[in-house]
């Protein structure tokens, strides 16, 4: 099991930031947590059609936490970026992030992309690790999986793995990236950071939940296609095999850019602002304009897994260097 900080305090945690320490990967999930428990009444699904595939976000989370601040412009004074969320009208120090898993039916194979906190992420139940019964709400299984793809080896992404030490998908295959492989597979070396850093919880649910699954990984680069209309975009930074997906049905096209944004202001906003979670700054706030520039440019549809559920929307040109999440409202109704 991954031990939760209990001692931790928002003055702690600050004051460990400012000294450049190691922060715990639980960290900010630790300062107030504003909600007790989940709330039954919320959607756990949203599924529209994309050309002829199915696509279905999944809620496997529901928190308050404190923030954005530092999780987003860890570089920056805290009133900065306070003063960016009152101009936006949301609360200055408190936000509520998704946690989105996504299907990609394709009527010859269901693909999950990303599979939550599990019981041991960021997010444990009974506030998180909800996919299982997210994914029963929108009609489907877990042996109704054919393709597991992971975006990166965060907790958060690969938590849903493993139920009770056995596999989650238990007909699946899986998809990663072979750099991201690569990095978390040297355990020994991330097993070396701080113990509740996130390289080291990181490490350790690879060997619980990932290793086993090694045999029927296969291991991806950029530009790789792992299905009709659905290939691999670079991303690196966040981690440093990160990948994003391109998926692409008559027509139609959707990225899924998994954490390329942890909020949708200030992440777009200020792209160059850095991300406490990236392990590479400078590499994630260039792979942020990157992949926003991109998104804008070419009027791409985006499931981001840490924006607001249900995670989907477009990204605008805001400013010189800035960019705006407009939210998924009608866009893709046929009638």
């Amino acid at each position: 099991m991954i031990r939760k900080p209990t001692n931790l305090t928002r003055r702690r945690l600050l004051a460990a930031a400012a000294a450049g320490l190691a922060l715990p990967a639980t960290a900010v999930l630790s300062m107030r947590a504003r909600a007790a428990a989940p709330c039954p009444s919320l959607t756990a699904h949203h599924r529209f059609s994309l050309g002829a595939f199915e696509v279905v976000t999944l809620r496997d989370a529901d928190v308050m936490l404190d923030g954005p601040w530092p999780v987003v412009g860890e570089d920056r004074p805290e009133s900065e970026v306070q003063a960016l969320m009152h101009e936006h009208l949301l609360p200055r120090d408190r936000f509520q992030p998704g946690f989105t898993p996504t299907l990609v039916d394709t009527g010859a194979q269901r693909i999950l992309f990303d599979t939550g906190n599990g019981d041991q992420g960021f997010v444990p139940p009974p506030r998180g690790g909800r996919l299982a019964p997210s994914l029963q709400q929108a009609g489907y299984s877990p042996e109704q999986i054919d393709l597991v793809v992971l975006t990166h080896g965060h907790p958060d992404h690969i938590g849903g793995l493993m139920h009770q030490g056995k596999a989650a998908f238990p007909r699946a295959a899986y998809v990663m990236g072979g750099q991201e492989f690569d990095f978390w597979a040297a355990t020994d070396d991330r097993l070396r950071a701080p113990e509740e850093s996130i390289e080291h919880q990181s490490a350790r649910l690879f060997s619980s939940h990932l290793a086993p699954l090694a045999d029927t990984m296969t291991r991806i680069g950029p530009g790789d296609e792992i299905a009709p209309g659905i290939h691999a975009v670079a991303a690196h930074g966040h981690t440093p095999g990160h990948l994003a997906f391109h998926v692409e049905s008559r027509g139609q096209r959707l990225l899924l850019w998994g954490d390329c944004a942890h909020h949708e202001v200030a992440s777009l906003a200020h792209p160059e602002w850095h991300a406490l979670f990236d392990q590479d700054k400078n590499q994630g706030a260039a792979t942020r304009k990157r992949i926003y520039d991109m998104a804008a440019t070419e009027r791409l549809a985006v499931v981001g897994y840490h924006t607001s559920f249900p995670s989907i929307g477009f990204v605008q040109r805001r400013g010189q260097h800035g960019y705006r999440w407009i939210p998924l409202t009608y866009q893709f109704q046929t009638s």
